[in-house]
């Protein structure tokens, strides 16, 4: 008789916790932990995108964490077909613990996804590039003449999200939405026991969180970490040239800031993306478990 596979998913804002809980958990099943935050696959920036530490990943196995070169866009198919490549080295009687902020994985795992086909790299490059100096208002706009369906659709004009409908249109010649609008296959996770939760600490204990966070990162190394990630060359479009901490500590060491202000700017930034993270996961798993901590 086959065992019915189980699944643990831990969503949540950045500094809630999730991490901790999940190698909680790990410890206590024998499971093994999935990282599903869309920053943490990326090398170079260990420190910035809070990925375990060496202890922790002694403790409990990890996968799909700091795998990705920084010189790549890492989509959520790719992430997706990543998580199925892993799985198959599972034992089927482990217990698999899903973990991260990023509601998007979740998503794909939960409900499915839509593939849409690879984009040509230089022309995600372009379409960085042609966005690079429009503020929020100059990116929907753009959007809204190429693929107004998208635009209605993604309501906010992020620019990851924007480049992406972008070059999709115009590699394929067909809007992001009516590839989404597609049959999915069925969930990744279908058949599964799954168990949900989402991690909501108190806004002021998030708050403190992040900043006593981002001291300890700056205390660790991370303008090191910077530092290695500005000596590549990198194109500053891409996602983990953005990742929140490296423009403030490059604008430091680039003598535009204070080492404080920088300081103080990614702990704002910090805040302001977990307070979207809370909204998003608020909207969309409304009937997830919540827990405080």
């Amino acid at each position: 008789m086959s065992t019915q596979r189980r699944a643990v998913l831990i969503a949540g804002p950045t500094a809630s916790g999730k991490s901790a809980l999940a190698l909680e958990r790990a410890r206590r099943t024998q499971g093994v932990i999935f990282n599903a935050d869309a920053m943490q696959v990326y090398d170079t920036l260990a420190l910035l995108t809070a990925r375990p530490g060496a202890d922790d990943l002694t403790a409990a196995e990890h996968r799909l964490y700091g795998f990705v070169p920084a010189s790549l866009r890492f989509s959520t198919g790719a992430w997706l077909r990543a998580v199925e490549r892993e799985l198959a080295a599972v034992a089927p009687d482990q217990e698999v613990i899903f973990v991260g902020g990023t509601g998007l994985y979740f998503d794909a795992l939960t409900q499915g996804f839509a593939e849409v086909p690879p984009i040509a790299p230089e022309i995600v490059e372009a379409v960085s590039h042609e966005i690079a100096g429009l503020d929020q208002a100059g990116r929907m706009a753009l959007l809204q003449r190429e693929d107004a369906a998208t635009a209605e659709r993604i309501g906010v004009a992020d620019p990851q999200r924007v480049i992406r409908a972008l070059a999709v249109k115009r590699a394929t010649g067909r809007p992001l939405s009516g590839f989404q609008d597609e049959p999915v296959p069925p969930p990744l996770l279908e058949g599964w026991h799954v168990e949900r939760m989402v991690l909501m600490p108190e806004r002021h204990v998030l708050r403190e969180r992040i900043a006593r966070r981002f001291a300890t990162m700056m205390e660790q190394g991370a303008v090191v970490e910077v530092e290695a990630l500005r000596a590549l060359g990198l194109d500053p479009g891409l996602p983990a040239m953005k990742a929140i901490g490296v423009p403030e500590i490059s604008a430091w060491l680039d003598g535009q800031l204070s080492r404080e202000e920088a300081v103080d700017r990614a702990v704002i930034a910090t805040q302001q993306y977990a307070k979207r993270q809370r909204t998003w996961f608020r909207n969309r798993f409304g009937d997830w478990p919540v827990r405080s901590a």
